[in-house]
């Protein structure tokens, strides 16, 4: 058998041919995204799950000599493309799921050429100082001292892991005299427990399990009626704790909770944490931007003085995914995670002052995020970002507003951009599960439509709506419209529903 050795169209090299084919599909990418998005008329095209699926199935066929580019970008358009969400329309605003920046798709383009491996600094020798640059950027900007230090991450429940982690290592450490890193979990390690909030992401416990503390380790205290963490709760139940023989070692607060943006008063709860000498990590993958932000920055007083934070950068930061960052107030905790491997970041060059980001990290292999970051900030400066987060915050704040004024049930005063609220219908406002049904079927009937995309929650054991309106290029009066939207089918449905629910009766 012989074998084509003819691989050089398949690889940058410095080579005409390789050159061309380059800028050719690259070309391709370019004009399928653009067509695709001029028109883009609507979020999502509205087809069902089982004709999307149909859709990429025939996409995915794949043959054993290949097809010409031309075939394959018609197979990534109608089967990838035309179905997939198309998260910059201003009324795709369901989840934490930002339009991602110009700067950053840029950067993208160059991240993806260079490929660098951000683990050790002979595969990433300019990437590692990079990143170096940006996490220094970042801890100035928390205010933590010259011992703050981070690393990039996959997001927010890597970092709030990488918080949960360092935090579990060191009680371990002072209370059982174990180095779990070598030995494992001591038996009592089953004492430990972490407290946080209600409204916390769901990956504490998730981190806590991992973490062989379990699920159950995680004791969630009252919020008051701002859905922040209640501080004086959380000194009795830290005394409860303490009284039942068990050891709180670890306080999670909010900076942006998922649901209604509310961010803790973390300066209270350091004091509380430094009170009671627990490690205070702070999950600011949402509220972090607010470090740019001229009305709204004082809501993260405080911060700097937390021992570890999170922030996500393909949240409010713009960025495509994935971009998060942890971030440490004593570079130090990162040893309690430090292994060495010869063939990666041997001990020699630690001893030469080299750079190895894989000795703070939890993964091995990692992108080069941070330039999209760099690229970021660099172009667009921080005031022009600051006046974005300002605005959609704005714009979430009027639109509370909007919808009280269009009779619906509002559940929070926006303090980021997140709006919770569920339509109320004239007749059978009492029926909570009447009310539950028809607000999942506004939003059902919004998403196969396609122009609307808001997500569905529960609070109090009920069924709300939410706009999380992240994209700074929505306005009031679309808003205006698209409220008026659900306002008018809310209406019709409860026709609809009441008709076949007197009927139901009358046969009853």
């Amino acid at each position: 058998m012989t074998i084509d050795t003819n691989f050089s169209k398949w690889f940058l090299q410095p080579s005409k041919e390789s050159a061309q084919m380059y800028e050719t599909v690259m070309q391709r990418a370019l004009t399928l995204v653009v067509e695709h998005m001029k028109e883009a008329a609507n979020p999502f095209s509205g087809a069902d799950r089982h004709s999307i699926q149909q859709a990429v199935k025939d996409a995915a066929f794949i043959s054993y000599s290949g097809e010409p580019i031309d075939g394959v970008i018609r197979a990534i358009q109608e089967g990838v493309m035309k179905h997939s969400l198309w998260i910059s329309h201003p009324s795709a605003m369901a989840h934490l799921h930002c339009p991602p920046l110009l700067p950053s798709l840029v950067a993208e383009v160059v991240i993806n050429a260079l490929n660098q491996s951000m683990d050790s600094w002979d595969q990433s020798p300019s990437a590692t100082y990079v990143e170096t640059e940006l996490l220094r950027f970042f801890t100035r900007s928390i205010g933590y001292s010259d011992l703050g230090d981070g690393v990039f991450t996959s997001g927010g429940t890597q970092s709030n892991y990488m918080g949960m982690l360092l935090a579990r290592n060191k009680i371990c450490e002072s209370a059982f005299a174990t180095n779990v890193q070598e030995e494992g979990l001591p038996v009592d390690a089953r004492k430990l427990r972490i407290l946080c909030s209600q409204e916390a992401h769901f990956s504490v416990q998730k981190s806590a399990a991992q973490l062989g503390l379990g699920a159950n380790a995680v004791v969630q205290v009252a919020t008051n009626e701002r859905q922040q963490l209640c501080v004086n709760e959380t000194r009795q139940t830290i005394n409860e704790l303490r009284l039942k023989g068990l050891i709180p070692f670890m306080i999670v607060a909010t900076a942006g909770t998922t649901d209604f943006g509310s961010t803790d008063k973390l300066r209270e709860i350091a004091e509380l944490a430094r009170e009671q000498e627990l490690w205070l990590h702070v999950d600011a993958a949402y509220g972090g931007a607010l470090l740019f932000s001229r009305q709204y920055g004082h809501l993260l007083n405080g911060l700097h003085l937390a021992d570890s934070i999170t922030i996500d950068f393909h949240k409010f930061y713009y960025q495509s995914i994935s971009c998060g960052a942890f971030f440490v107030k004593d570079r130090h905790e990162f040893e309690r995670i430090r292994f060495h491997a010869d063939y990666l970041n041997p001990e020699e060059d630690k001893e030469a002052d080299i750079i190895n980001l894989v000795e703070k990290s939890v993964q091995t292999t990692k992108r080069f995020d941070a330039l999209k970051l760099l690229v970021t900030f660099k172009w667009m400066g921080t005031e022009q970002f600051g006046q974005m987060i300002d605005y959609t915050i704005q714009l979430a704040k009027e639109t509370g507003e909007l919808l009280r004024r269009y009779g619906f049930d509002v559940l929070n005063d926006p303090e980021l951009n997140a709006v919770v609220f569920r339509y109320v219908p004239e007749c059978h406002r009492d029926d909570q599960s009447y009310v539950d049904q028809l607000n999942l079927t506004l939003q059902r009937h919004f998403y196969e439509r396609g122009d609307l995309i808001m997500a569905k929650t529960k609070q109090r054991g009920h069924v709300y709506l939410k706009f999380t309106m992240l994209n700074p290029l929505n306005t009031i009066e679309n808003m205006k419209t698209q409220i008026q939207k659900v306002k008018k089918a809310g209406i019709e449905f409860e026709k609809t529903q009441g008709a076949i629910r007197h009927e139901h009766v009358i046969h009853s």
